[in-house]
């Protein structure tokens, strides 16, 4: 039976750690052997680490780990922890005289929120690897979604609470699809079903969401503090993909941020969708593991912003 998890998919484990006072954390996404990875980076304002070995034309073919990290690009030193946990286990990639964990990384900005002097390291790093588990099933705001908020286009005084959720699905009997995500976007949280707003830039006055589209056509009343944003997500599936395949089924996925967010993808978000397969089993049409995909992160963004807010349908 599926726990509706990204834990889902064999071999992938996850494991969070965060200091709830800073109100800032780690997630990471350790596979069992390594994976084929791919990465798709809509935002224009990104974080990263170790993402050009992702490029199908690079030669390292498979990866260790994925960490979503909070702190800015301060918080990419928590990817030192989770490497050197790794190498003490012996895992990496072999070049003869050491075995080199290969661990991409991507941040949100979160140094508005709670304390901004204190951020994931690699100590943080080191503790979300060792206490990665296939049953871990927390969410909203936990490890990286700690300090994510939601709706910043119209300061942070109105923004909500973002958040880290998971959430999977099947096809075909065998293929599983599972994503993690953590929202922190300058956007509002809209449902796809119905077109709602659900979370977002909201008024405690009028007791309403705050429309974004008035604030853009007005740029002096855009009063957000810039590059605070960022919306991530990883997506793994059992089915076997080669590079140029993970890549596209990343680039397909993003559909899903576009899709519940608003606005997405600006200069001030850096988001940024991983794609990982196992290759467990035969090739699927990406063109449906994108579809599914896609939905699953609008599933797990929605998920996401009503766990933390303790929202309830």
């Amino acid at each position: 039976m599926l726990s509706n998890t990204i834990c889902d998919v064999p071999g992938i484990e996850v494991g969070h750690a965060q200091n709830n006072e800073a109100k800032t954390g780690c997630t990471v996404i350790l596979p069992e052997k390594p994976v084929t990875a791919g990465v798709d980076i809509r935002g224009l304002a990104p974080g990263t680490r170790e993402i050009e070995l992702l490029d199908p034309v690079r030669q390292i073919p498979q990866i260790h780990g994925i960490v979503l990290t909070g702190g800015s690009a301060f918080g990419l030193d928590s990817a030192c922890g989770v490497v050197q946990y790794l190498e003490e286990k012996n895992i990496g990639y072999d070049t003869g005289v050491a075995r080199v964990p290969l661990v991409p990384a991507a941040v949100i900005y979160d140094l508005a929120i709670g304390s901004a002097t204190i951020r994931p390291d690699r100590k943080m790093g080191y503790l979300a690897a060792q206490q990665a588990s296939n049953e871990n099933n927390f969410q909203g705001m936990v490890g990286v979604g700690a300090g994510a908020t939601v709706g910043k286009f119209a300061g942070q005084q109105f923004a909500m609470n973002g958040g880290l959720a998971t959430c999977s699905d099947i096809i075909d009997e065998k293929i599983i699809i599972g994503v993690l995500v953590v929202a922190n976007s300058l956007g509002n949280i809209i449902d796809p079903a119905n077109g709602k707003t659900i979370a977002g830039a909201y008024d405690p006055n009028s007791k309403k969401f705050i429309d974004p589209l008035p604030i853009f056509k007005q740029p002096q009343n855009m009063s957000f503090s810039r590059l605070t944003n960022t919306t991530l997500a990883v997506v793994a599936t059992n089915a076997k993909l080669t590079k140029a395949e993970s890549k596209q089924l990343a680039h397909l996925s993003t559909n899903g941020i576009t899709r519940a967010t608003f606005p997405a993808h600006t200069p001030f978000d850096g988001d940024v969708v991983f794609a990982i397969s196992t290759g467990e089993h035969l090739h699927v049409d990406l063109i449906r593991l994108g579809v599914i995909s896609a939905q699953l992160i609008s599933k797990a963004i929605i998920q996401a912003v009503n766990i933390a807010n303790q929202i309830t349908a």
